[in-house]
């Protein structure tokens, strides 16, 4: 296979872990797209545009990589979630999720060189656990729940709060390892020829 680059779109930190941890060292390149031009109320269909859009802001940069853009979002009884935009707003959150169910979104896009974007999307659900008043202050507090969509992070402190998860634990996290290596292979490369580069 010839030598490319893999450009993870994102500043997500927990993305570009979950690549490292499956073997893939990604050149992190944020889109800065703009997310907010977009007003689409289903989230499946949103989270895949939003990749999309994050993916095709940075490929022309990099005419020789695998570029990757992602969007993840939170949908309880049909209204999506992205991260919190205050304290507040994530404590009304995380009153509402406690004891219920939730479904966690993530968009993919994935673009390599001489074809177009190749998009796709997994669901996971997610049981949240019946937190106390004191247990989602406390959570607020830490300020993680600020940085993610649906305001809570399972490889974080946020585990101790859902109880299970139907489906990819890794999409819940952002990145989906089994839908990017089916996406690579789609497109005719090899997850493990990036081993160990």
């Amino acid at each position: 296979m010839a030598d490319i680059q893999f450009v993870l779109a994102s500043a997500s930190v927990a993305r570009r872990k979950l690549l490292v941890e499956a073997g893939i060292q990604p050149f992190v390149c944020p889109s800065n797209f703009d997310e907010d031009q977009v007003k689409i109320r289903d989230p499946q269909q949103l989270v895949q545009v939003l990749a999309k859009g994050k993916a095709t802001a940075v490929a022309p940069q990099f005419p020789k990589a695998l570029v990757l853009g992602c969007d993840s979002v939170l949908a309880i009884d049909g209204v999506i979630y992205g991260k919190p935009e205050s304290r507040e707003e994530a404590t009304a959150r995380w009153q509402q999720m406690r004891g219920g169910t939730g479904e966690l979104y993530t968009g993919y896009a994935l673009i390599a060189p001489g074809r177009d974007p190749l998009v796709n999307y997994r669901m996971t659900r997610v049981f949240f656990a019946n937190a106390s008043d004191q247990e989602i202050e406390a959570y607020i507090a830490t300020g993680e729940p600020m940085q993610c969509a649906g305001a809570f992070a399972t490889d974080g402190k946020g585990s101790m709060f859902v109880e299970k998860i139907e489906g990819c634990h890794t999409n819940v996290v952002g990145l989906s390892i089994p839908m990017l290596r089916q996406m690579m292979a789609e497109l005719g490369y090899r997850a493990i020829d990036f081993w160990g580069r």
